[in-house]
């Protein structure tokens, strides 16, 4: 293990991280990692662990990491989206070449029913960007 160890560790959870503070400054140089804080990245909130109060670095680190972590949930978002086209691209070949007729009746109606509520979502938000484009909404 590297003997340069980060000051903060973030636990990832679902909506956000626990917050850990990192030190190895006690006599047999053990790692201590000591909770300081919750963070919730979807509201921003940052919740301080029991009676603590974060000092500055503290939050400076914090909303630091809630910054990068949305960046990288974003573009894992993005990475997802443009893999469902790929699957899509997918399916169809699949449809085309390969599937058997019980295959293809096993997901047929569920296959349209989402392609078309894709469609009609995609459609809308496009027609809705038009407008607003064009300075009619």
């Amino acid at each position: 293990m590297s003997t340069d160890l980060p000051p903060y560790f973030f636990r990832i959870r679902d909506n956000g991280a626990a917050v850990f503070r990192v030190s190895s400054e006690d006599r047999q140089r053990r790692l201590a990692m000591d909770q300081i804080a919750v963070v919730n990245i979807r509201n921003g909130e940052v919740k301080p662990h029991g009676e603590r109060e974060l000092a500055a670095e503290d939050l400076a680190a914090i909303h630091t990491w809630m910054e990068e972590r949305r960046e990288v949930l974003a573009a894992r978002e993005m990475d997802d989206i443009f893999r469902a086209v790929d699957h899509l691209n997918l399916t169809a070949h699949w449809a085309q070449t390969k599937a058997s007729d019980d295959a293809l009746e096993a997901v047929t109606d569920t296959l349209l029913m989402a392609m078309h509520d894709l469609r009609q979502v995609l459609v809308r938000k496009r027609a809705d960007r038009l407008m607003k484009e064009r300075g009619e909404g």
